[in-house]
């Protein structure tokens, strides 16, 4: 059983902004609980509890939202990316030494999946493969790029979004890797997985990545839109205002509607919140109207029209 993971959240999630000037993306409250959070509770509760997330952008806010990782059932250490960000495989290169396993799971810090973690590392074993990649039909081509499959479901190569992506399959974002797929890289430069070292695997030893094909989910949180789809769907069903933030408070009058608040959110009397995203701190005056805006600390952004 494969019980080791590095959790890949070091990065700068340019697309999300301007949330990601407030915390980093993987702190980012999901129907109220940071992102991460739900990805390590989930992969505790498959025996996956001995993880290493790494840091780059605000690194404070992870660390704070995680902390040691006890409250979730899993052992939580971390690999510092300063001063440059290493990349989706320059990050599993770096942090070899602290993870101190051959075998290990990669998972995406940005997005929420249901996969099987522990099928997926018994189709890892014994097939000679350095890395196994979970895939689902990409059902969305024009938006994702998609891994190319061959016989055996071994992976042949990847297309960029669009034409090319045709037919191909969805990476979810978890994969399980061995060590030596990035020890043979330099430690600190910044190389990203696919586009460079699965590419050259690949000419080396064309059977070296497989493909498990399954139906499992996915839920991105890469743009304000996305975000605030995935969050209502977490929120299933329940009143919003369950998953508010810490510290809200709402004045008299004040009506907050199909919005999504994050900590010590001041709401003053009279006021009107209409489908916005709230940043942590924010305080918004008693008589204010907002709608279909992020509001950050720094000021009053346009929000894309929610789904």
């Amino acid at each position: 059983m494969v019980s080791y993971a590095l959790v890949l959240t070091a990065g700068l999630g340019t697309r999300l902004q301007p949330l990601t000037s407030v915390r980093a993306k993987p702190a980012i409250p999901v129907a109220g609980e940071p992102l991460a959070r739900r990805i390590i509770r989930w992969l505790a509760a498959q025996g996956v509890t001995d993880l290493v997330l790494n840091l780059h952008h605000l690194p404070h806010t992870l660390t704070a939202a995680v902390g040691d990782g006890r409250d979730l059932g899993a052992r939580v250490r971390y690999s510092w990316e300063q001063p440059k960000v290493l990349g989706s495989a320059g990050g599993p290169r770096h942090a070899l030494s602290i993870i101190g396993a051959g075998t290990f799971f990669v998972v995406n810090g940005d997005t929420l999946t249901d996969v099987d973690v522990n099928a997926l590392a018994a189709a890892h074993e014994g097939s000679g493969a350095l890395v196994t990649m979970a895939l689902v039909p990409n059902r969305e081509p024009q938006k994702y790029g998609g891994v190319l499959t061959g016989a055996g479901g071994r992976v042949t190569g990847f297309a960029p979004r669009g034409a090319r992506a045709e037919g191909s399959h969805l990476f979810v974002g978890v994969q399980v890797v061995q060590a030596d797929a990035f020890a043979p890289l330099p430690d600190g430069e910044p190389i990203n997985s696919v586009g460079h070292t699965y590419n050259r695997l690949l000419e080396t030893r064309p059977e070296c990545i497989q493909g498990f094909f399954c139906e499992a989910a996915l839920q991105d949180i890469g743009t304000p839109d996305d975000y605030w789809t995935t969050s209502f769907e977490c929120l299933a069903g329940r009143p919003p205002e369950e998953a508010y933030g810490r510290g809200t408070r709402l004045g008299p009058g004040a009506r907050v509607t199909q919005s999504i608040l994050w900590d010590d959110v001041e709401i003053g009397a009279g006021a009107i919140v209409e489908e916005c995203i709230v940043t942590d701190r924010v305080q918004i005056p008693a008589g204010a109207v907002h709608r279909r805006a992020i509001i950050t600390g720094g000021g009053r952004h346009l929000h894309v029209t929610p789904r």
